[in-house]
């Protein structure tokens, strides 16, 4: 029960794809911070390669760049055949690699449509699906490999925002995971979901004009999310203190959705 066996996740594995900035990137540093080796991907190579040189020296734990588009199938094998090609074995899987679109309903496009749910759903679930023979090997019944889903408040309360395809997205990762986990589980893969809230990323920035303080000002904490609050709960799932936690979805929006009845959804 002492805090540093509870949450140990030192020496293990990770793959974070979309790491290279926002909560991908808070994630990372976490796991870094804590000894972890952590794999981030992205589908701008220049930006993931030396966010993984910056988070390596920051922490000095080594940060692996694997630059890869996982809306498609194409960027999925590329990805995932680099990480087989280096690990015999996958301790956590972050699947956070994410897109947002909005439009007015409308004008909403197939092309947005497509792109979000190509990245969001089919993305995330192939790139489970070819990375599970890692997470097979460095799964046992004491100590289970993980995935963690990023999902999104937008998939359970309703969003300010005409971001149809995303609030849609996001509710279909918080079933897929539950599905994923009663599949998985018997084979020592333990499969949750968070659902963040607002936190400081370009994704969100772009929405709000990167001006958080109305974020702020609804939020029943009265400040968004940071690295501690996402990083924290991804420890604790990853951590033996989260092995009897499986198929959940996790909200850390500091009381958005307890408080949805007053229309704080972001």
């Amino acid at each position: 029960m002492k805090i540093d066996k509870l949450f140990d996740v030192k020496g293990k594995v990770a793959l974070v794809t979309g790491g290279s900035r926002g909560i991908g990137e808070m994630i990372a540093a976490a796991f870094l911070s804590n000894g972890v080796k952590v794999y981030i991907s992205a589908r701008k190579a220049d930006p993931c390669d030396q966010k993984a040189i910056e988070l390596s020296e920051k922490f000095g734990s080594e940060c692996i760049s694997i630059p890869a588009d996982v809306g498609s199938m194409e960027g999925i094998l590329k990805l995932t055949e680099e990480i087989k090609a280096r690990e015999d074995k996958l301790d956590f899987l972050i699947n956070n690699a994410g897109a947002a679109w909005g439009e007015k309903i409308d004008d909403f496009s197939e092309t947005g449509w497509d792109k979000v749910m190509d990245l969001n759903v089919k993305g995330m679930f192939f790139t489970t699906q070819k990375l599970l023979p890692l997470l097979r090997k460095a799964g046992t019944l004491e100590l289970p490999s993980k995935v963690i889903n990023i999902g999104s408040i937008d998939g359970i309360n309703t969003p300010a925002f005409e971001n149809y395809v995303y609030s849609a997205s996001k509710a279909a990762v918080h079933q897929l995971t539950r599905h994923l986990a009663s599949k998985l589980v018997r084979e020592n893969i333990l499969v949750n979901a968070i659902a963040p809230g607002p936190f400081p990323s370009r994704m969100l920035g772009s929405a709000v004009a990167h001006d958080f303080s109305p974020l702020e000002e609804r939020s029943p904490v009265k400040r968004i999310g940071t690295m501690e609050d996402i990083g924290g709960l991804a420890i604790y799932l990853c951590s033996r203190a989260g092995n009897f936690t499986i198929g959940e979805t996790i909200t850390c929006d500091g009381g958005l959705t307890a408080c949805s009845g007053h229309n704080l959804s972001v």
